[in-house]
């Protein structure tokens, strides 16, 4: 169902199809893993120790940051920058799966290559992860300034960030942290893609009853591994573009501790590897694993799911 694939029929979905199933399962998967997208920048971006033996260390457990956001924030701070992010997971989702359907067609095509090979997956999930990443950058930069001011806001609606972002810190600040999220989404995107189809072929063998099946809890299972191996080798560049991110925020941060200015990629890194140790590269791993298993097997399962509907309803139509 992922990819093209001359062989089923299933993969009649029109250009249009496609990009509303990629959004809507965008769309769907950013409403339930929100909570821990905010936990996940939250740890990522506190300079002290995730560690409960810190006294000045604000969050040091995914239980412990939900009680204290809840109680400080109140139930919607596990949504903010929720606008911004759905802008995101949309036209992220739409761009992404369109692109990659058509790279696999392509090379299919012109070399009459399998576009089941996984390094034919590796090479178009990456290159359309790009072009997703390219397209909604500035909106990632607006929910990551949303998910990371505490109180009292700086930025009281999405209007009132971009106007204010454009203002005092110039257009290119939409771009902030895109050299670490292009150096990571290319592998990222790519292990995803590669690792979802291998992980396919290795439940169909182990259960070929299922292997006709889509859009079940095959894809779901098979999306959350490939979500945990994609992230776990890609992370500590995952770290540095939200540290980048809310470069020239740190005044809305002061009350969550320590806060640093970084004036690159490269200083990110150094200063981290000074202050922080080996252990300050993966910050905020646990919520982000279980935040990329749910929300990679989100996603590849709701576009199954909603490339078959479309699919079904457009078959019932005609």
């Amino acid at each position: 169902m992922v990819g093209y694939d001359p062989k089923a029929d299933v993969r009649n979905n029109s250009k249009l199809e496609v990009a509303v199933a990629g959004s809507v399962s965008g769309f769907v998967t950013r409403a339930l893993i929100s909570p821990l997208d905010v936990i996940k920048i939250r740890f990522q971006l506190q300079v002290e120790r995730l560690c409960r033996t810190d006294p000045n260390a604000k969050y040091y457990g995914i239980l412990q940051a939900c009680r204290q956001i809840f109680q400080e924030e109140g139930l919607a701070a596990f949504w903010k920058g929720h606008i911004p992010a759905q802008f995101l997971s949309i036209g992220y989702g739409a761009v992404q799966f369109l692109s990659f359907e058509q790279l696999t067609e392509l090379v299919h095509k012109a070399h009459k290559l399998s576009a089941h090979e996984y390094s034919i997956h590796f090479l178009c999930g990456g290159l359309s992860a790009c072009a997703a990443t390219l397209t909604v950058h500035p909106v990632d930069v607006l929910r990551t300034r949303f998910a990371a001011q505490g109180e009292p806001k700086v930025y009281k609606t999405l209007r009132d960030a971009v106007s204010t972002m454009y203002r005092t810190e110039g257009p290119l600040v939409f771009y902030k942290g895109l050299a670490p999220t292009m150096i990571a989404i290319f592998p990222y995107a790519g292990l995803q893609f590669s690792c979802y189809r291998s992980l396919k072929h290795a439940y169909n063998w182990v259960f070929p009853a299922d292997q006709n099946q889509t859009g079940t809890i095959k894809s779901l299972i098979c999306g959350c591994g490939a979500g945990v191996i994609s992230k776990t080798f890609t992370y500590p560049l995952d770290l540095f573009k939200k540290r980048l991110q809310v470069g020239g925020f740190e005044h809305a941060r002061s009350s969550f501790g320590q806060v640093r200015t970084y004036k690159g990629l490269l200083d990110c890194t150094k200063q981290v590897m000074q202050h922080e140790g080996m252990r300050g590269f993966f910050k905020g791993l646990s919520p982000s694993l279980l935040k990329a298993a749910l929300s990679t097997g989100f996603m590849f399962f709701w576009y199954e799911f909603f490339c078959n509907l479309l699919y079904c309803i457009r078959r019932e139509d005609s």
